[in-house]
């Protein structure tokens, strides 16, 4: 039992952190068992419980009315014109994985080639991005050469025959270190392959190192540093995927695979430029990743272009049992179906106060495409008290480092960085932790009647309740290049402070010209219309072709 005697006014003391308020007599009947409850907590923590420990609970997306979508044919990819492979080595890796992928199956390039175009540009610009942990070269090299083989015994895989990428290091890769981006893990080096990578493999892609990821899966600081924009190498990548969106902007992969549990893919995608496909939550296997939030983590593709979001994410589909929250569904892309008949929904709230000169820009392009946009609205709901759900599975991730003090050997160490984020959740309540979970379910109703209304949401991607209420409702969205500003340096994102933010600018007079991007929010499982409207977007823009100035 605990040692120390609790009194009446440890208990009132206690309310002031829980925002409740008890009577002297209420707080006297609590003596008697609340050494128990204590008791009983030390017990639990005793049972040493490793990052691999799911939750006996799993969150489901899925509302009773919900009818699974018909996938008539997983993948249909646009026509591809033949065209000559460039001279120009540069020109070969901005090349997008459809074009990548017909100059290696016609023969026209090897995949060692293309894979040592890659290697030569991380050896070049990794360094000042800081976006690579670990590069595999020796292993790039072998995948690729077992690629060529097998073309030249006329097999091909399917698309990402040959196609190198940049994994995130959170997923376990077999003999090859995998530290989390946390200096306590920075020398841990798992026994087996991550589900994905063993899907990429299958799929014929080609690892070409571990891409960083902020410090467990927050933010650009890893135990090697800060991941760099390659659009203003003064500030950094945004994160938590923050080396996948860098390498994939700089052109040092044809792809990346990121994840998300709150703006982790989305949010490095609008910072470097990128087009990243957040999927419905449960289509893409977590086994083998490391995991921060059980009930919101998502695992998708980050890429230049909307087609090749959707060519990685037919590989990376599936349903997968070692991953308690998998759901087994369809992928059905079809890049010749267009968007006739589409109705497109936005938030008033979204394009008000804080929205960009290019945000509305890209809502007038969306009207341009001839469909159907028409105004919406959400119920009046406290979506941003959800966050608490976060914090408290993120310090359940990592317990440990709180309980052992190890938590001081993280670099980033401000208020709204993970060690204090992890000690305040220990003063949530188990009562409310329920309610919010309830709360939850109000928030699946409420976007689950949106989506009856439109096919798809557009807008910026941290305006609005639409961030925090879809990554808990698990609804996909893409995010893809819009326009460019003049910004000035930015500054770290910040969750743990109780408000979504990715930077301010620091008010100097410098100005880089640095990309900006739109969101669009789809139905569960139902990415294709997202992505063909994604498609449209990108040719009405018309900017996702420029390059980073650090990419020449």
């Amino acid at each position: 039992m605990n040692e120390q005697v609790l009194s009446s006014s440890d208990i009132e003391s206690a309310e002031k952190l829980l925002g409740v308020t008890y009577t002297a007599e209420e707080r006297r009947q609590m003596l008697d068992n609340l050494e128990g409850q204590i008791e009983s907590a030390r017990l639990r923590r005793a049972v040493a419980l490793p990052n691999s420990t799911p939750m006996a609970s799993r969150f489901d997306p899925r509302l009773a009315n919900f009818r699974m979508p018909h996938a008539a044919g997983s993948l249909r990819l646009s026509k591809i014109v033949a065209v000559p492979v460039p001279a120009n080595d540069e020109d070969i890796a901005f090349a997008p994985v459809t074009r990548l992928s017909a100059w290696i199956a016609s023969g026209a390039i090897t995949s060692r080639r293309l894979t040592e175009i890659y290697l030569a540009r991380i050896a070049a610009l990794g360094p000042k991005l800081e976006c690579f942990a670990m590069v595999t070269t020796e292993v790039a090299r072998a995948e690729a050469d077992a690629a060529d083989a097998l073309t030249r015994a006329g097999t091909n895989l399917g698309p990402l025959h040959g196609i190198p990428y940049g994994l995130k290091d959170l997923f376990d890769t077999r003999g090859i270190v995998t530290g989390w981006g946390a200096e306590p893990f920075r020398d841990r080096v798992p026994d087996a392959d991550a589900t994905i990578v063993q899907k990429l493999r299958a799929a014929g892609a080609v690892l070409l190192g571990k891409t960083t990821v902020g410090a467990l899966a927050y933010n650009d600081i890893w135990y090697g540093g800060r991941t760099r924009n390659p659009w203003n190498l003064n500030e950094g990548s945004s994160g938590s995927s923050a080396g996948s969106a860098s390498a994939t902007a700089a052109g040092l992969c044809a792809f990346s695979i990121g994840t998300e549990t709150l703006g982790s893919i989305t949010s490095p995608s609008q910072r470097c430029g990128t087009t990243g496909l957040r999927p419905t939550f449960g289509r893409v296997s977590r086994a083998g990743g490391m995991a921060l939030c059980w009930s919101l983590d998502k695992v998708g593709p980050i890429c230049r272009s909307v087609e090749d979001t959707a060519i990685v994410m037919a590989a990376l589909n599936g349903g997968d049992p070692p991953d308690r929250s998998s759901i087994d569904a369809p992928f059905h892309f079809d890049a010749e179906a267009g968007i006739k008949g589409l109705r497109l929904g936005y938030l008033a709230e979204a394009f008000g106060e804080g929205a960009t000169e290019v945000d509305h820009a890209a809502l007038e392009a969306a009207r341009r495409l001839g469909i159907e946009v028409v105004e919406v609205k959400l119920p009046e709901l406290p979506y941003g008290a959800l966050m608490n759900i976060l914090y408290a599975e993120a310090a359940a991730a990592f317990e440990g480092l709180t309980l052992e003090n190890l938590d001081d050997t993280l670099t980033w160490q401000d208020d709204g960085a993970w060690p204090n984020t992890f000690r305040k959740a220990r003063f949530l309540s188990a009562v409310d932790h329920i309610q919010l979970d309830r709360l939850r379910y109000e928030v699946m109703l409420a976007l689950d009647g949106l989506f009856h209304e439109v096919d798809a949401l557009i807008g910026p991607f941290m305006t609005g309740p639409m961030l925090v209420a879809s990554n808990f409702t698990g609804h996909p969205c893409l995010h893809l290049r819009s326009g460019f500003e003049e910004l000035g340096t930015r500054s770290l994102a910040s969750l743990g402070a109780g408000k979504l933010t990715t930077g301010e600018e620091d008010g100097s007079s410098r100005k880089f010209t640095v990309p900006q991007g739109i969101s669009l929010w789809g139905r569960l499982f139902d990415e294709g219309p997202i992505l063909n409207l994604g498609i449209a977007l990108e040719r009405e823009l018309a900017v996702a072709d420029r390059r980073p100035t650090l990419a020449s």
